[in-house]
């Protein structure tokens, strides 16, 4: 059996993670986001889905992005009229 890292369980169906080049052992995805997922620069928010990446970091969403000074990001794009 092998162990996982974030909270040291043995279990059997634990499952492997490749990321820069290093390995990495989980028994739940819940672990491995734990560990591996980026964190929001300012407000520290694990980030599972998009974020923006700004100037060598990453941010959950143009707010936070705004709080660190970067101006040029925006929470949406321009709107697309649906009768396209």
């Amino acid at each position: 059996m092998k162990t996982c890292e974030t909270c040291h369980n043995e279990y059997d169906k634990c499952f492997e993670v490749s990321i820069g080049g290093t390995n990495h052992t989980f028994d739940s995805f819940a672990c491995a986001i734990h560990a591996l997922a980026p964190r929001c620069a300012q407000c520290k928010v694990t980030m599972i889905g998009h974020g923006i990446e700004a100037r060598g970091q990453y941010f959950c969403c143009a707010h936070c992005a705004r709080m660190a000074g970067v101006s040029e990001v925006k929470d949406r794009g321009q709107e697309i009229s649906a009768a396209l």
